[in-house]
């Protein structure tokens, strides 16, 4: 069966070909700061966490008369777009929605294919406000993504899978709630992640061993448990970089970390004999920042005497030491002797739904208002800051964006309250939860000042 192509379309110089690059895994497109390096449609094909496409890199899009470089250039790009079976439409999150965005938009709205609207050049947070006006172009919720460091590749991983078309007939039936629910398994060198992984699979697939840092390269594992398609993903033992000395053990730490932002539920492996170390809780802020849903395990659970102590204690250490995923799922485990694996899976698919959670607006602003009436915004220079209403931008992680006046004055102390409210009114425990606060650009604004 042909290959499903993917398209990728957008203004001069808002990363299609570094996005082009990141996909084929070489660097085929030529790279630059200057608009228009590329100009004729370049392919390749890609092999994506299990997705096979071909992809086509195409010049930026630009009016221009018919006849000129700069028309056949556009004339190939819309022969791209009516070749693919997905587009994905790039603009410069920093750059934010330009007038010539919308034409183009709808020049691919008019094709009738999916399309995946990305907000590039969004690295660290930067461009969200850019990628919030591009609801406005009608293409569907925006990726915050960063073609250049690879962010947001799990969320358009998960994407192009909704989006492309089945591409073998034992996958033609199925629905699209059975596709297999990623999990990556990571921790500390020698934490057993290996060694639980082969008593999941009932054999002794990965090599094991005392020594640590056996398992160099990031190994992905098909696995059923309880009729749900699982593929697990075992990962090298991370330290310190100023601990790795090793060129390969950079290179199979840099793979775990590949791996983390291809999972949907990341577990986190502890030794429970010598559990959060200051690694440990590196690792948890990775997970976090990139927007997964966690769960932690404490591996070697037979070897520990007071267990119920222990156990008491450590759920007491995660919710002071891990604010930032507070309530995350803390299950005690055997990966040699194989106890505990249900409860670890059944917290693992409960963080995923948790993750995939949904809030309706209406609910979201009942409670804002009760938030905001009992503990009010505080004053900036003399004048409310005001919150005028929030919603629910997207899922995995739960985003929120809060409108108002002021907003960037608002203490860190206020977001935290607001997050934490957001937490416990909407059940939302152990995972990331995003909170972006949009300042109106109400011109009556100004008037209200008195």
């Amino acid at each position: 069966m042909d290959m499903p192509t993917v398209a990728i379309v957008g203004r001069p110089n808002v990363g299609k070909s570094t996005l082009f690059n990141r996909l084929v895994g070489k660097k085929l497109a030529l790279v630059d700061d200057r608009p228009g390096v590329t100009r004729d449609r370049r392919e390749g094909d890609v092999n994506f966490g299990g997705l096979v496409f071909r992809i086509i890199d195409t010049a930026g899009l630009e009016q221009a008369d018919a006849d000129s470089l700069l028309g056949r250039m556009r004339a190939q790009t819309e022969a791209a777009i009516l070749e693919a079976d997905v587009v994905l439409f790039v603009i410069d999150a920093r750059a934010g929605i330009l007038p010539a965005d919308q034409p183009f938009a709808e020049l691919v709205r008019r094709a009738g294919c999916p399309v995946i609207l990305i907000a590039n050049k969004a690295e660290g947070g930067a461009g969200l406000g850019g990628a919030y006006e591009a609801f406005s172009l009608g293409l569907g919720d925006p990726i915050p993504f960063s073609a250049e460091h690879g962010e947001g590749i799990g969320e358009l991983h998960d994407a192009l899978t909704e989006a492309l078309p089945a591409q073998d007939e034992d996958d033609a039936d199925e629905d699209p709630s059975d596709r297999s629910l990623k999990v990556a398994i990571v921790g500390r060198p020698n934490a057993g992640k290996s060694t639980l992984i082969n008593r999941m699979l009932g054999e002794e697939r990965l090599l094991v061993g005392p020594e640590a840092g056996i398992t160099r390269d990031s190994i992905s594992l098909d696995w059923v448990w309880r009729g749900r398609r699982i593929k697990l993903h075992d990962t090298a033992g991370m330290r310190r970089k100023a601990r790795i000395d090793d060129k390969l053990e950079k290179l199979a730490v840099s793979d775990g970390l590949r791996a983390v932002r291809f999972a949907e539920v990341v577990v986190v492996l502890l030794d429970a004999t010598i559990p959060f170390e200051k690694q440990d809780l590196t690792i948890v802020d990775l997970i976090e920042s990139e927007g997964r849903a966690l769960v932690i395990g404490l591996n070697k659970w037979d070897l520990v005497a007071d267990q119920n102590g222990l156990l008491k204690k450590l759920r007491e250490d995660c919710t002071r030491l891990l604010p930032q995923v507070r309530g995350v799922p803390v299950v005690p485990l055997s990966g040699l002797a194989g106890e505990g694996i249900d409860k670890l899976m059944q917290a693992v698919t409960g963080a995923e739904v948790v993750w995939n959670t949904r809030v309706s607006t209406s609910r979201i602003n009942d409670w804002l208002s009760a938030a905001t009436q009992r503990n009010p915004p505080p004053a900036v220079s003399g004048r409310r800051i005001k919150i005028r209403y929030a919603t629910q931008v997207k899922s995995r992680p739960p985003h929120f964006a809060l409108f108002g006046n002021q907003l960037d004055g608002l203490p860190k102390s206020y977001t935290r309250y607001l997050v934490n409210g957001l937490r416990e009114s909407f059940e939302l425990p152990g995972v990331p939860i995003r909170l972006s606060l949009r300042t109106s650009k109400n011109p009556f604004d100004k008037d209200n000042k008195g």
